[in-house]
């Protein structure tokens, strides 16, 4: 089995964890390749040298898995990377909430146990594919969500929305939120949105600081095509997607589509979404 990792420099406390976890792979018979920035710092804190090859982010990994070392945020930097090749993504929550992740770094042997025996389940997650007139976005999909924020004003933003090529509305605002099943949990959650089923085939549309109280989060089918005109007093405003910022002149256009490649996850075998409710938003508690 190949095998290449992602994570983010910011682990000084695990760092003997993580080696470890490198070191029992390795000692199972699997080709270990880290992400370059990530294994450079391993290796700047480490006293003796780690034997795995390393790959550059952008260039084409050739693994079978891809395991995310991190929260949330290293989960979905992973996917940038590796999801149009189809390589199934693993999570190891090095993180806070790590609502991607399937274990914990405590959960690491069993982590490596699961994935060697063929012991977990996959599951596949929409993404979404946005466009802007006249902007060259260098990684135009996004797990999560695509938002549209305000840039350089305080003034409210108008956001003159179309579906299926009609007329929705103009939204008023801070922004707008698009999100995916899976992001639901995110940026959606906290400006109000419902919490979806993870593989359910829809999207969600959910207003941020709304100048209206009649604008409420919209669940519309997953195959809509969703484009968003901005008007602002600045000159530009942003788009985001899961988190990494794109600055848009006013007035353009942006696109919203389900993108044609999913996210394969890895989940433990017998994983339910009440459980993830229960475990990671503490439903119930």
């Amino acid at each position: 089995m190949k095998l290449v990792i992602f994570g983010n420099n910011y682990q000084d406390a695990n760092i003997a964890a993580i080696v470890q976890l490198v070191e029992q792979l390795r000692r199972r018979g699997v080709q270990v390749w880290l992400e370059r920035d990530f294994g450079q710092y391993l290796q700047g804190r480490w006293d003796r040298p780690l034997d795995t090859g390393t790959v550059c982010c952008g260039q084409r990994v050739d693994a079978d898995v891809a395991l995310s070392l991190g929260g949330d945020g290293t989960f979905l930097t992973t996917v940038m990377w590796v999801a149009e090749q189809g390589i199934p993504i693993m999570g190891i929550n090095l993180g806070h909430l790590g609502y991607l992740a399937a274990y914990s770094l405590d959960e690491a042997p069993q982590a490596i146990d699961d994935l060697l025996a063929g012991n977990y389940a996959t599951e596949r997650r929409a993404m979404l594919r946005a466009q802007c007139d006249g902007v060259a976005i260098e990684h135009p999909l996004a797990l999560n969500d695509v938002a549209i924020l305000r840039q350089d004003t305080s003034s409210m933003i108008e956001m003159e929305t179309t579906l299926q090529g009609r007329p929705l509305t103009t939204y008023k605002g801070d922004g707008l939120v698009v999100c995916t099943p899976t992001g639901s949990t995110a940026y959606n959650l906290s400006a109000g949105g419902p919490i979806l089923e993870p593989t359910t085939r829809c999207m969600v549309l959910s207003p941020l600081s709304a100048h209206s109280l009649t604008m409420r989060p919209l669940v519309v089918p997953d195959e809509a095509v969703i484009t968003i005109v901005t008007h602002t007093r600045a000159d530009t405003y942003r788009l985001s997607l899961d988190g990494e910022g794109i600055i848009c002149p006013a007035g353009s256009r942006v696109t919203i589509e389900r993108a044609p490649v999913e996210v394969q996850v890895i989940q433990r075998m017998g994983h339910n979404f009440a459980q993830t409710l229960r475990h990671k938003l503490h439903w119930g508690s």
